[in-house]
């Protein structure tokens, strides 16, 4: 339904309110709950499941351009952790019965299990343009089967937001102890394999990791350990990697920062090999001096073409941020290896004294394409490569 009066329409059961007071009515589904959060969107034409259950999206209510959502159901199998972060999706179709061999249960209710409200019938392509000219709301969505909302009450939710800047989500989607990863990837008809090989010692820093990202490091033959978005230098050392990952994750870097710049420095000055993607290459990039910012509308989809300046290739990437690396605040000696051809952003950095490189995307593409896999096996290239100059 489009942008309307206070008046809801017939047949509303739920609504979006913006932060300027604006109003959207359309039909509930999924739980029936109000949340607070960053209305975003996200182009991805496949893998919403997989969308949904991004620890990324904490603190973000996600507005989903492609039209057909619930069309595969959901299933145990396409989830990226365990508990989803996302606080409710928008689509402009009513969620579909499931079609779809691997599908085990209806999205609607999926959703509900997890307590995540939803709503259709909203002109998405509205919103769209909305966020991308004026950059992402704040935002209330509600979904009240029985029609009634207090608007007085939801826009001042909406108004009194604070916001992701300055906001640190890493400790909220983050895991309390350290574990083993096992799992390697996804394959058809075979399902996740339970026995990749593995040659290196890999600590994961978990700001918020994706399950498929952690699959694609044990399929790279890492043997990997992961640990807490607090976890300091010693604590990551006291494994014996011989290379350290940084995951991706929400909120504002500079605020992870406060505590995980002084434990990635402490690492790189151990001249650890160290990968960071997403939340990490930006962690990176504060710890070795750079600055980041807030972009108005971020990257969220999983067509993002992104530049490789030493190769000139270029990568369609899946992404989900909406904080990025400012160049211009980039140190002697840390240089940029990856743009973004949408904005010209960053999209990645490497800094060879520190053995250090990163990249602002999600290489492992679940969902999305698999272009940067081989980003993967150029961290164990380099983990191989410092382990044969110490033999």
């Amino acid at each position: 339904m489009p942008e309307a009066a206070d008046t809801p329409p017939a047949g509303a059961t739920a609504c979006i309110v913006l932060m300027d007071g604006t109003v959207f009515w359309g039909r509930g589904f999924g739980a029936a709950a109000t949340r607070v959060g960053e209305i975003c969107f996200n182009t991805g034409l496949t893998g919403y499941q997989e969308t949904l259950t991004d620890p990324s999206y904490a603190g973000q209510i996600i507005t989903f351009t492609f039209p057909h959502i619930g069309n595969v159901g959901a299933n145990a199998e396409d989830v990226e952790t365990v508990t989803p972060a996302a606080l409710g999706l928008i689509t402009k179709a009513d969620v579909s019965e499931p079609s779809n061999y691997r599908a085990q249960r209806h999205l609607d209710d999926w959703l509900k299990s997890f307590g995540i409200p939803g709503i259709a019938g909203v002109d998405t392509r509205a919103l769209t343009i909305r966020i991308r000219d004026g950059g992402a709301p704040n935002g209330v969505i509600c979904h009240a089967p029985d029609g009634n909302f207090d608007l007085a009450s939801l826009r001042a939710q909406a108004a009194g937001w604070p916001g992701l800047e300055g906001m640190d989500l890493a400790k909220e989607v983050s895991c309390q102890q350290s574990y083993r990863w096992e799992e390697g990837l996804w394959r058809w008809n075979q399902g996740y394999d339970a026995n990749p090989a593995k040659r290196h010692k890999v600590v994961a820093v978990d700001y918020g990791a994706k399950r498929n990202i952690l699959r694609c490091l044990a399929d790279a033959g890492c043997d990997v350990t992961v640990v807490p978005a607090t976890a300091t230098a010693e604590e990551i050392l006291r494994h014996g990697p011989d290379g350290v990952f940084l995951s991706n994750g929400p909120g504002d870097p500079a605020a992870t920062g406060e505590y995980a710049v002084p434990a990635i420095r402490g690492v790189l000055e151990k001249q650890v090999p160290v990968f960071g993607i997403c939340l990490g290459h930006q962690l990176l990039a504060l710890a070795l001096g750079a600055r980041t910012y807030k972009l108005d509308r971020g990257h969220r989809g999983a067509n993002q073409p992104v530049k490789d300046l030493a190769t000139g290739k270029v990568e369609i990437t899946s992404q989900n941020h909406g904080f990025a690396v400012d160049d211009k605040s980039l140190p002697e000696g840390v240089k940029v290896t990856h743009v973004s051809l949408f904005d010209g952003s960053n999209e990645g950095i490497a800094c060879e004294d520190k053995r250090a490189f990163s990249v602002q995307y999600h290489p492992e593409a679940s969902p999305g394409p698999s272009d940067s896999h081989y980003l993967f096996h150029r961290f164990t290239a380099l983990i191989e490569s410092v382990k044969e100059k110490a033999a």
